[in-house]
């Protein structure tokens, strides 16, 4: 058995035997703490019955985890100067495919078929900051069967998935991700167990996927029209934010009466309302444009 990454002195050992320099472009920073591995292993919950999409492997310290732990994992890395590395770190693993792409472009629904015959997959990723966001909303969106996403984010990221209505976290993304699933915190990771050290502290987050979402929404694409139209002026109240909106058809007068339908003040600010009340504003407006039609 291979001496494991999660060793900092093997991972260095690694990186400098093939010359790797770390790309900022892809945010790069690799786990070198066994405790954090397992702690995600368990949070994602991988049995041997399992088949794990893995985002960003690196070097595959968290992939030889996986592979202990579950069927089959392929691993989806962007950086290609990676997959020589991969290719010799995860040789003794028959059960790891490695795919050099860009994950945003991957067809995931037809790899979850080839893969699991269509059966919802668990994803487990340390994702880059800068794109945490597209691509677990990416992943939802996408409507690719997905049980869960268990991932390594930065910790103020993983506040917003989580957060409720009336705190400062709170906002589209933690409507967005809670209509699709149900987050919890699993773990605080501080910035010494990567290398290199980012500059801010981790978590790992887990997403348990609903089979249906827990609201009910005549109009998906208009209620996260507008769940983004009153957060991206917090300052403002809700009916502002609504009214300024380009791409929503609502004028004032049309707004106002629908508040007053469902019994709000003209003041109430997006980040008072639960994931229910949207769902109810997107509905009357719904019912609204298609009466005046």
């Amino acid at each position: 058995m291979t001496e494991k990454l999660s060793n900092p002195k093997k991972t260095i050992e690694v990186i400098q035997k093939h010359g790797f320099d770390f790309q900022k472009k892809f945010g790069q920073n690799f786990l070198i703490d066994p405790h954090v591995l397992d702690k995600i292993i368990a949070a994602a919950g991988i049995t041997k019955d399992d088949f794990v999409l893995e985002i960003g492997p690196g070097i595959g310290t968290m992939t030889q985890y996986l592979a202990e732990a579950a069927r089959e994992v392929t691993a989806v890395e962007i950086d290609r100067n990676l997959i020589p590395i991969l290719e010799e770190t995860l040789a003794e693993y028959d059960n790891v495919t490695v795919i050099n792409q860009d994950i945003l472009k991957l067809d995931l629904e037809a790899l979850s078929q080839e893969k699991n015959g269509g059966r919802p997959i668990k994803v487990v990723a340390n994702l880059p900051y800068y794109i945490t966001t597209p691509i677990i909303m990416g992943l939802y969106e996408s409507h690719v069967p997905v049980s869960s996403i268990t991932v390594m984010v930065q910790k103020e990221v993983a506040q917003r998935m989580q957060a409720g209505p009336g705190s400062k976290d709170y906002g589209a993304l933690s409507l967005a991700v809670q209509y699709y699933a149900s987050p919890y915190i699993a773990a605080n990771v501080p910035p010494n167990c990567f290398m290199p050290r980012p500059n801010v502290g981790s978590a790992v987050i887990h997403l348990e996927s609903y089979q249906n979402p827990p609201v009910s929404v005549k109009d998906e694409k208009l209620m996260f029209a507008l769940i983004r139209a009153s957060f991206n002026q917090r300052r403002k109240t809700l009916l502002n934010g609504l009214k300024n909106a380009s791409d929503l058809p609502f004028g004032k007068e049309k707004l106002m009466e629908t508040f007053t339908k469902l019994g709000w003040k003209e003041t109430v600010r997006g980040e008072q309302l639960t994931l229910e009340q949207f769902a109810q504003l997107s509905d009357a407006l719904t019912e609204r444009h298609r009466a005046s039609c």
